[in-house]
């Protein structure tokens, strides 16, 4: 069972000083308490169940054999249980890496697929020590709300597929699995909701001869051990120029949205995780998977959800058993699994999915109190990611528009005022107040009265700060206006940061 040392004592967050997770929750302390310990194995193994079809689909559409993306998923869960940043969190094969991949397998084959993964796993290694995860920290809380209720839409849309064409006895079996999932809580909670669900309606499918679809129909389940591999490929600069572009993009989307995912499960259990470590862990994960003949993958969030929420695992244990059980499941109990109906599993995610969303965040009463930027941010975030099917897409998206809504409020915040007071010795002063930025200081070359105003004008910044380059250059432009009418500008009160941009840089960026 993994014990790492961040389950022993809790480590500093690498943003925000906070400790990784609360004792409680550690391994060692789940190991000692039967009760605890049940939760993470009952936990593991819904899970596990969980992961199959979803691994199996997500290697058709990588265009692989389903052992492919299955032995991904055990790979990935049981190394991210050991290297993981943030405990309880799952690991595996997802569809957003396996868009990104298919054009290797389509153009060049499973080998080079591989060799891809491999790349992006030593790729996020890199970025990982490199501290890319602190970029976090301008992840805003309105793209937050919209990556959790657009995650919630595409979760219940991949079940779509499942109930559409389908025989009629699909129907009644998805609403009792939703009824048991929703109430059962209510009286018990000593085995999760969702594994009684998919024990139920497996027994009632083979008992009554029920004709639905089932985890078999999915495709083959394998019936070996995944095996080490090397990628059939040359060692040379032009395999390197075919992998190295899509294991980029791998990469950065699996960095995203295992960080994402990780955020949300800090905010669900009130426990901050060590995102620099888990950054560097989806990396050794890949590199794991990679050598293991597997697609590569990065966090679940769907099955996270499951695995937090639903069934209320805390723990590393229950990513490991997921893992294991996985295997054990696919490759020992293959002919058992693959019985189970689909309209189990469907329940499952419907739950999941109606849990995940951020009901509060569509009330009447919030939006009316809610800044329309903040809400447009949410909005963008939801649809774009709705639109391309890839969460990435919509929170880059969704920060950009978020930045330049706050560049556009800051930039209102600027004023000059004349003095009239001042006019007094041939001298005009004009107080400058706000953050001079780009988008606030464009305008600034406007404000003065270059033929109306005496011969000495006094420039007061001491409620301003002068934040880049533009500032700068709007400065010298105003004194250039100035001089050429014969006038003398002086600035004066600014504080130490903004005198030593402004010495830095004026005069020397060029015509104004």
């Amino acid at each position: 069972m993994p014990v790492a040392p961040a389950d022993r004592r809790p480590e500093p967050s690498p943003v925000s000083g906070a400790p990784e997770a609360d004792a409680s929750y550690s391994v060692r302390a789940a190991l000692r308490s039967p009760r605890r310990l049940r939760t993470e194995v009952l936990a593991g193994l819904v899970v596990a169940l969980a992961l199959i079809p979803e691994a199996i689909a997500f290697s058709i559409i990588a265009g692989v054999d389903p052992r492919i993306g299955l032995f991904a998923a055990f790979t990935m869960a049981v190394t991210i249980s050991f290297v993981g940043g943030r405990p309880a969190m799952i690991s595996a094969a997802t569809g957003a890496v396996a868009l990104v991949v298919a054009p290797v397998v389509a153009d060049h084959g499973v080998d080079y697929l591989v060799a891809t993964v491999i790349v992006a796993g030593v790729l996020q290694v890199l970025l990982g020590v490199a501290g890319v995860a602190r970029l976090m920290r301008f992840i805003p809380r309105s793209v937050m709300v919209g990556f959790v209720n657009a995650l919630a839409i595409l979760i219940f849309m991949s079940q779509v597929t499942h109930l559409v064409d389908v025989p009629w006895g699909v129907y009644p079996m998805v609403a009792i699995g939703i009824a048991i999932i929703a109430l059962l809580p209510r009286w018990t909670t000593v085995v999760p909701a969702p594994l009684v669900a998919i024990v139920v309606l497996t027994a009632a499918a083979v008992i009554a001869g029920i004709s639905v679809p089932t985890v078999g129909d999915e495709g083959a389940l394998p019936e070996t051990l995944p095996q080490l591999l090397i990628p059939d490929v040359p060692l040379t600069w032009e395999t390197l120029r075919i992998v190295f572009p899509y294991a980029l993009a791998m990469a950065l989307v699996g960095l995203l949205e295992s960080l994402m995912t990780a955020k949300l499960v800090d905010d669900i259990t009130d426990t901050h995780s060590n995102k620099t470590r888990e950054a560097w862990g989806q990396g050794v994960a890949n590199v794991v998977t990679g050598f293991f003949g597997g697609m590569g993958g990065c966090a679940m969030i769907g099955q996270t959800m499951i695995n937090v929420k639903a069934s209320g695992a805390r723990t590393r244990i229950s990513t490991f058993l997921a893992g294991v059980f996985l295997l054990i499941l696919v490759v020992g109990l293959g002919d058992v699994v693959a019985i189970m109906p689909m309209a189990a599993l469907v329940a499952v995610m419907v739950m999941v999915s109606v849990g995940t969303f951020d009901w509060h965040s569509i009330r009447p009463s919030t939006l009316r109190r809610m800044p329309r930027s903040e809400t447009l941010v949410m909005v963008a975030t939801v649809v774009v990611t709705v639109w391309t099917h890839n969460l990435a897409y919509g929170v880059i998206v969704g920060v950009l528009i978020a930045m330049v809504l706050f560049a556009r409020r800051v930039a209102h915040l600027t004023s000059v005022t004349r003095l009239d007071s001042s006019d007094e010795d041939g001298e005009r002063v004009y107080a400058v107040r706000g953050e001079l930025f780009f988008a606030s200081s464009n305008d600034l070359v406007y404000q003065f009265d270059y033929s109306g105003d005496p011969e000495r004008i006094v420039i007061d910044m001491t409620d301003a700060h002068v934040w880049d380059a533009s500032t700068v250059a709007t400065l010298d432009a105003v004194r250039t206006k100035y001089e050429a009418r014969g006038k003398t500008v002086e600035i004066v009160g600014l504080n130490a940061d903004s005198a030593a941009r402004h010495s830095r840089l004026s005069g020397n960026l060029g015509e104004a």
